[in-house]
Order: structure tokens, then sequence, then C-alpha cells
């Protein structure tokens, strides 16, 4: 059974430079190459969630400018439902700053745009077209009450919550208990738990501390670990498959988008977290955001011999 999933957040254009290692405070590096892509969070996971055969209707604010324009168009080629998207006049598209070095590790910079004006209207009027929807992934590309309103408005539907905590913002903490799954990366873990994260156990520990805020299910990404769940079954550790990383940069919204399929699919909380980092290892051996995104045959003919 494939159900309706509805993604709440940004939209971005990526401008990313290729370099051999990321500057320091004060410092100017020679790069490589330069490309734009589509990306924010929400527009990447939204096209993971479509990619990979989910149902998806995207809430989300563009500018009315040459970027807004092209996020749009290709939104809908992707088969993302887009008639939630809004056009803001006055404001820009949000765009991203990425540098990536020579590893595949990258630093970002978001200029938000049109996506701080995402509003409470606007996710109540898209939700509300979708009285059938089983799950709502939002992250904190978007103004935090706008989150806290799309949390609450979906959990008095009984829609299922998932929560990307990216980037980190610790005003989620007091609305953690009406959130069903929570993917922090080991960053955003540390933040939220106050827990330091070395390994495995430590990363127990601090997904126990997450849990005791409420949430039901968390969900801490290790990057070429895998991932580490802690549900009522208590902790289990997921690796990820061994792979050559080239561009970490759409690694945890492929997740998150896959994570969001399987579980619309039936699957349980393991199998659902080791299709998630199937489907993000075979993001990081490709550059750029959506561009890295793999579809569903990807997946099979990667991992099924």
């Amino acid at each position: 059974m494939n159900r309706k999933i509805i993604v709440v957040g940004s939209t971005n254009m990526d401008m990313v430079v290729t370099t051999h290692h990321i500057p320091n405070p004060g410092e100017t590096v020679l790069g490589g190459s330069f490309f734009m892509n589509p990306g924010g969070k929400g527009a990447n996971q939204a096209v993971a969630i479509s990619r990979l055969g989910g149902d998806v209707t995207f809430v989300s604010k563009i500018g009315n400018d040459i970027f807004g324009k092209q996020s749009a168009k290709m939104f809908d080629d992707e088969g993302v439902d887009i008639r939630s998207i809004k056009s803001e006049v006055n404001c820009p598209s949000g765009i991203a700053l990425i540098t990536v070095d020579e590893h595949g590790e990258n630093s970002i910079v978001v200029a938000p745009g049109a996506n701080a004006s995402l509003s409470e209207s606007d996710v109540e009027e898209s939700v509300s077209q979708h009285p059938n929807c089983a799950i709502l992934l939002v992250q904190l590309e978007i103004p935090i009450q706008t989150v806290a309103y799309s949390i609450r408005f979906a959990r008095e539907r009984n829609i299922r919550v998932i929560l990307n905590p990216a980037p980190v913002n610790v005003n989620v903490k007091p609305f953690l208990d009406q959130v069903d799954i929570i993917t922090p990366n080991v960053t955003e873990a540390e933040m939220l738990s106050g827990c330091s994260i070395s390994d495995l156990e430590s990363a127990e520990k601090a997904a126990v501390k997450i849990k005791d805020f409420g949430v039901e299910i968390v969900v801490i990404t290790l990057g070429s670990r895998g991932a580490l769940l802690l549900d009522d079954d208590g902790a289990c550790h997921i690796p990820a498959p061994n792979v050559d990383p080239v561009d970490t940069t759409a690694a945890g919204d492929v997740f998150n988008g896959a994570l969001a399929v399987a579980i619309a699919e039936d699957k349980n909380m393991r199998d659902a977290v080791t299709f998630a980092c199937k489907c993000a290892a075979i993001s990081v051996t490709r550059m750029g955001a959506q561009s890295s995104i793999p579809y569903r045959n990807d997946v099979l003919l990667t991992y099924v011999k």
C-alpha cells in the first residue's frame, strides 16, 4: 500500500563550487568546477519520495523569479504534486552557497528568501485538501512557528509526523512530544541531547535523551556508519553500504525521503531505516543535491543481484 506523503519545507537553488579544502575564516582558495542545481531540504526530500515511488505533495514557497520558475517546472517534471507551491511576489527564491571538498564533505550557507514567508495558513490550506494523508515530513529551513503548527495540525488529524531537525534549532524541544519520528544527524543529535557522540554507545545515550522529550522513535544518522534506531523495542544499529563518497550534500534528505516512502509502504522501522541507508549511500556517490537522488530502479539494480 502506497499512501499520501506531504512534505512541508524549503525550495532553494544550490550554487556549488568544488575545491581542495573548505576555506578557513579569512582564507581564499581557488575552486574547481561550478554548477547550479535545484535544492532545499524540503524540495530534495519531495523529489526523493517521488523518484523512489512515493505519492507526494509539496508545500513550499518560491520567488517570482527565474529560479522559482525553474524549480516549479522541475517538480512537475519529477511527478511531485505542485498545487501547494505558491509564488511570493515580494521575495526572491531561496539560494544556497555550497562548497564541496575533495573528500565529499560540504559547507553550506542558505539565504531563505521566499521560504521565510511559508505560513501556518499555507500549511492548513494544503493539508486540509488531503484528508487521507498518512505522513507529514517537515524540516527546519522554514519558520519555526510554521513547523510547530504543521506538526500540531498533522497530529490532530492522526497523520504520522517525521521531523528532520535540520538545520538544528533547539526551539523545537517544546513540541517534540508531538513528533512520531525524529531523524537528526550526529551534530543535530548532540545539540538536542547535550551528549557528545563518538561511537554507537554514545549515540544510543543521545537517542535516549531525545526520546525522553516524548518522541516515539529516534533515528540518528551516522554518515558512513549508517544509522542508530531507538524505538520501544530498544536500540538497533543499521549499517550503511560501503561506498566511495563524492558529495554528501543531499544524503540526509535522500535518507528522509526514502524513510517516508518505506513507512508509507508499511515496512517495519528496521526495514525502513535499512532502505533509507541504501538510498543515501547511492546519493553520496554522485555530485549535487537533486541530481544525486536515486530512482527506485537504481536501488533495485544496486542491491538486488
